[in-house]
């Protein structure tokens, strides 16, 4: 067993081109020694967002906090805490913090993680 403290990580910041506003937490990975799944957590600012991008991989996502927006596809839908989305493999995505921004814990298996 495998237990670890949010406040023992230092959060990868994500701001470049494609993505704004992210600290990631790579919480549990295929380093660890998960053999399929790994699971972060991604906590946008308010106005922040991840890449709107695509995978083979599928992935499960709980909002913890805050809200904001998915874009599945060209469709925006508005999405809260306590909200629980899969997102298909192939499927075109994008998450977007609202004014309060966004708490997401996300389940990739472990070739979706990068390392």
């Amino acid at each position: 067993m495998i237990i670890k403290k949010k406040k023992d990580f230092n959060p990868r910041i994500m701001e470049d081109d494609k993505s704004s506003g992210i600290k990631f937490y790579p919480m549990l990975t295929a380093k660890d020694g998960t053999p399929v799944f790994a699971m972060r957590l991604f906590e946008i600012s308010p106005g922040g967002y991840t890449p709107r991008h695509q995978h083979s991989w599928e992935h499960e996502v709980y909002i913890i906090g805050g809200g904001g927006f998915v874009l599945k596809g060209e469709e925006k839908i508005e999405i809260g805490k306590d909200d629980f989305i899969f997102v298909e493999p192939s499927e075109l995505h994008q998450f977007q913090a609202g004014e309060d921004g966004m708490s997401i814990i996300c389940v990739v298996p472990n070739e979706g993680q990068p390392s």
